[in-house]
């Protein structure tokens, strides 16, 4: 898909991805256009789907969501992993990534939970009733010294 970006919009998307919550007016202001013009250019980032969501970060240790572990899952269709399979991974609520990949697996999750007790029920409870997987292997993170969801923003 192209996106057919110009230095106006990627200008826009600097100044959103550092601060979601920047008024439009804040955005004018410091991109020095009329609050009209920055509010059009915004709106059609969001219907191109540029832009997808505003969202709030949380630090996992305040709701208890301290261990954060990594599973790779093999599927029992080989190669040619069923979609199926990675919808069913998605809709369960501690998993925050779900990834195709190449290699001997066929995924690679990113689940968050509060303990070792917690990660165990969920793939006992959840993931263990998913039909296609064959086999998982799971890395326990035991700190992380860098976690970040920003993209970086051509300069053009």
């Amino acid at each position: 898909m192209e996106f057919n970006l110009d230095n106006i919009d990627l200008a826009i998307l600097e100044k959103m991805q550092a601060n979601a919550r920047i008024s439009n007016a804040d955005l004018a202001r410091e991109l020095s256009m009329a609050p009209s013009a920055i509010l059009e250019r915004v709106k059609k980032l969001e219907q191109k789907d540029v832009i997808r969501r505003y969202t709030t970060a949380i630090n996992p240790a305040a709701i208890q969501q301290k261990l954060l572990a990594f599973i790779f899952l093999r599927s029992s269709e080989g190669f040619t992993c069923c979609s199926d399979t990675a919808a069913q991974l998605a809709a369960i609520p501690e998993v925050q990534e779900v990834h195709h990949i190449a290699g001997e697996d066929c995924y690679l999750v990113k689940v968050r939970t509060t303990d070792a007790s917690s990660l165990m029920s969920l793939m006992r409870s959840k993931m263990q009733k998913i039909p296609n997987i064959a086999s998982t292997k799971t890395t326990i993170v035991l700190e992380t010294v860098k976690e970040q969801p920003d993209l970086v923003i051509p300069k053009t």
